[in-house]
């Protein structure tokens, strides 16, 4: 009776020792902030067995708990931009030297002009009716998942309208800012990530120019404080 159940105990030991790496290769652990992927890059809504994969607002919940089959939205979020507002390599036949950061505001396009008659261009939100500006700036900071502190003059132009703005907001997934920011000159104007990607390709913010975070966080990997940023 004693050396079946030791050689039953042994057969379930080794049928888990070889469920185990097939569990361990679908799945790792991810700790906060997360880079969150926009929903034009989450293609893995349900594993490979046809089982839903844990979602983005799953992980806020269980930010350090494995995630299988990667991380994202999943099927909480069906909302996607133009696949125009992708980046690419593109052509650039214009007078700004390589390392120049330029924005087409009417086109909803950011250029970082590489030299050689190249350029990486990404699509870009840009400011509403009312909020639009042109002009010259350096980048002055850089900040990692930024915090956010509303301007005053957005803090009452929301009150009016019966919405109440946090005085500041720490950065992470939630926070309006997204993954990066990089400052420009002394307004409150920034370059930007954010947390509706859905966005891009739009003119919906207060003058900021948004881009999705895993677009600004190449962006910001490339350029420094001191980049010439032109907006027309």
């Amino acid at each position: 009776m004693i050396r079946h159940s030791f050689l039953a105990a042994l057969a379930v030991a080794g049928m888990l020792a070889a469920l185990a790496p097939a569990e361990a290769a679908g799945s790792f652990t991810v700790s906060r902030p997360p880079s969150v992927l926009s929903t034009d890059q989450q293609l893995a809504s349900y594993d490979a067995s046809g089982s839903r994969s844990p979602g983005f607002f799953s992980f806020l919940a269980h930010p350090n708990r494995p995630v299988a089959g990667g991380m994202g939205y999943g099927g909480f979020q069906s909302r996607s931009i133009n696949p125009a507002f992708l980046p690419r390599m593109v052509a650039y036949a214009g007078s700004q030297p390589a390392g120049t950061i330029v924005i087409d505001t009417k086109g909803r396009y950011l250029y970082l002009v590489l030299g050689g008659g190249k350029a990486k261009r990404y699509g870009v939100g840009v400011g509403r009716p009312g909020f639009q500006w042109a002009g010259v700036h350096t980048v002055t900071r850089k900040a990692e998942w930024p915090s956010w502190t509303p301007p005053e003059a957005m803090v009452v132009r929301e009150r009016k309208k019966g919405h109440i703005l946090p005085d500041t907001m720490k950065g992470g997934p939630g926070n309006p800012l997204g993954a990066r920011a990089l400052y420009l000159g002394s307004t409150d104007y920034r370059i930007h990530g954010s947390n509706e990607p859905w966005t891009i390709g739009q003119a919906v913010s207060t003058g900021c120019i948004r881009m999705r975070n895993e677009d600004v966080i190449d962006l910001y990997g490339r350029v420094g404080v001191g980049t010439r940023v032109v907006v027309m």
